[in-house]
C-alpha cells in the first residue's frame, strides 16, 4: 500500500511571492534533486548529511533556471518518513513552473492533495487523527482553533484514545482466553475490575462527545444573526463590530435587501455576524424575500441579537415586545441578546424606564461605538471556554464524533451484558466493535476509501 515513487508539489501558496518552496518526497528524491542541482561548492546532494542546507543553482542542461537553497531530509527522519528535499527558489510563477516541469521530466509525478501527509501516516510518522489535525492547523484562523489543532497534532486526543483502547484490549484478550477454556468454566477477566474500566471508558467517551459542541463552534465560528425592524441600526452595528464600512448605511428603511456576513475574532473565538433584512410588513417583493431569508438565518444562527431603536420605545414599545415574544417562542433554545441602539439620544429617566421594562437589555450607540465592547463580552460569555482554558481534549472532527458515539453505544452494550451475565462470546463481539471504532479514529483500522475521503480535502503540497 505504501508508494515508493517520488512526488513533487509546490508547498507554498500559488502565485508570485518573495520565495517559493518546492517539495519532493520519495525513495529517489535526493538523487533526482541532485541531477538538476549544481552546488556552488561542487557538493553532491546524495553524499550530504540529513537536515542540511545547500546553496547552488537549478540547471536544465546548460541553462541556469535559478539560484536556490536546497534542504535535505533523509528518511526515516523526515516529515513523510521518506527521503525528502525542499527547494527554496525565487517566487516567480515562471521559475516555479520551470523547476516543477524539469522535475517531472526527471522522474517525479505531481503529488495528489495531502499525499505528503498521507505518506507520513502510512510510514508511521503520524496517526490518522494527527494527520487530520494538520489540515485543521493550516485552516485555523483564530487562537482557539489553532490551540485545538496543535493539541491534537501533538497527539493529545490520540493518546487518550490509545490508552482506552489498550486497557479494553487487555480485557478483550482475557475474555477471548475464557472462550478457549469454555468447557472448564473458568474466568480470567476480573468482572469487578472490568466493570470499573467500562465505567471509566464511558465517562471519558461522554466527556469527549460533549466537547464536540464547543469544538464544532470554535472550528467553524459561531453564527450570530443581527435582527430587528428596518432602520434601527443593524448595518451600523455590524460596521462598528468589524470596525469597517462593510454594510450600506442609509436613513431609508429597507436598505438591506439581503443578508450580509462577515467574521470577527473575539477573545480568540471566531464569530460570524449576519446582518439581516429588517423585519416588517411590506409589499415589496424583493424586500419580502430578504425578510424570509432573515428567519432562515435566525434558524441557522446559534445566537440572536435583537436590535431596536431605544429612542422610539415610547411610541413602539408594545409592538417591540410582541416581536420579541414572537422570536422567543419560535426559537426558545437560542440565546437572545436584546439591544437598545441609539442610547446616546436618551434621557436618564428614559434609560431607567427601559431597564425596568426589559431588565436584560443592553444599551449601546452603534454610531458612536458606545457599548460595543460590552456586547462582545456578552457574546463571548455564551461560549464555554473552560475546557479550552484547562487544555482539555476537545473534539472538532465530525468523523471522530461519529466513531465516539458508536464506541459509546458498544461500551454500554458490554456494560449491560456484564450486568445481566451475558455469555462471554456475545460480550466479545461488542468489545471488538468498540475496539474497531477506537481504531477508526487513530487509523489502526482503515481502508482506501476512508483515506481517500480524508486526504482529498487537503491542499496539494501538504
Amino acid at each position: 500500500m505504501i508508494p515508493h515513487d517520488s512526488i513533487v508539489a509546490l508547498a507554498t501558496p500559488s502565485g508570485a511571492g518573495a520565495i517559493a518552496v518546492i517539495r519532493i518526497s520519495g525513495q529517489d528524491a535526493i538523487a533526482i534533486g541532485n541531477s538538476i542541482f549544481k552546488s556552488i561548492k561542487n557538493k553532491e546532494l546524495t553524499t550530504q548529511k540529513t537536515h542540511t542546507l545547500h546553496l547552488g543553482h537549478i540547471m536544465d542542461g546548460s541553462k541556469t533556471l535559478d539560484e536556490v537553497l536546497v534542504s535535505i531530509f533523509k528518511g526515516p527522519n523526515s516529515y513523510t518518513g521518506e527521503n525528502t528535499i525542499e527547494i527554496s527558489c525565487h517566487g516567480s510563477t515562471y521559475i516555479q513552473q520551470q523547476i516543477i516541469q524539469l522535475l517531472l521530466r526527471k522522474g517525479c509525478r505531481m503529488a495528489d492533495p495531502g499525499e505528503f501527509t498521507l505518506r507520513a501516516f502510512l510510514n508511521g510518522k503520524l496517526d490518522l487523527s494527527q494527520a487530520e489535525a494538520v489540515a485543521d492547523l493550516i485552516s485555523s484562523d483564530n487562537e482557539a482553533s489553532h490551540q485545538i489543532a496543535m493539541q491534537q497534532m501533538r497527539g493529545g486526543f490520540s493518546n487518550e484514545i490509545a490508552k482506552l483502547r489498550e486497557e479494553l484490549l487487555n480485557f478483550a484478550s482475557l475474555i477471548e482466553l475464557e472462550l478457549d477454556f469454555a468447557e472448564e468454566d473458568v474466568e480470567f477477566a476480573d468482572r469487578t475490575q472490568f466493570h470499573e474500566l467500562l465505567n471509566r471508558i464511558e465517562f471519558v467517551l461522554k466527556r469527549l462527545i460533549d466537547s464536540f459542541a464547543v469544538g464544532n463552534v470554535i472550528k467553524n465560528g459561531i453564527p450570530v444573526a443581527i435582527v430587528g425592524e428596518p432602520n434601527v441600526g443593524k448595518s451600523t452595528l455590524l460596521n462598528a463590530l468589524l470596525n469597517e464600512e462593510r454594510a450600506i448605511v442609509s436613513e431609508i428603511a429597507g436598505t438591506t435587501r439581503d443578508t450580509i456576513e462577515d467574521e470577527l475574532v473575539i477573545g480568540g473565538i471566531g464569530f460570524r455576524f449576519i446582518d439581516t433584512a429588517g423585519i416588517r410588513e411590506t409589499e415589496d417583493v424583493v424586500e419580502s424575500i430578504g425578510i424570509r431569508k432573515t428567519f432562515e438565518k435566525i434558524e441557522q444562527a446559534q445566537v440572536v441579537v435583537f436590535l431596536f431603536d431605544s429612542s422610539e420605545f415610547k411610541v413602539s414599545g408594545l409592538k417591540l415586545k410582541v416581536e420579541l415574544e414572537k422570536i422567543k417562542n419560535q426559537f426558545p433554545l437560542k440565546p437572545l441578546v436584546i439591544i437598545g441602539n441609539k442610547a446616546d439620544k436618551l434621557e436618564e429617566s428614559e434609560i431607567g424606564n427601559l431597564k425596568s421594562e426589559i431588565p436584560e437589555i443592553l444599551l449601546i450607540s452603534a454610531k458612536e461605538k458606545l457599548g460595543v465592547e460590552d456586547l462582545k463580552n456578552q457574546l463571548l460569555s455564551f461560549v464555554n471556554t473552560g475546557a479550552l482554558r484547562n487544555n482539555e481534549t476537545i473534539v472538532t472532527n465530525t468523523r471522530h464524533y461519529d466513531s465516539l458515539l458508536k464506541a459509546l453505544d458498544e461500551i454500554q452494550k458490554v456494560k449491560f451484558g456484564l450486568e445481566t451475565n451475558l455469555s462471554s462470546d456475545l460480550m466479545a463481539l461488542d468489545i471488538k466493535e468498540a475496539l474497531y471504532q477506537f481504531g477508526m479514529i487513530t487509523g489502526q483500522v482503515t481502508n482506501d476509501e476512508l483515506l481517500g475521503n480524508i486526504f482529498a480535502n487537503f491542499c496539494i503540497g501538504k
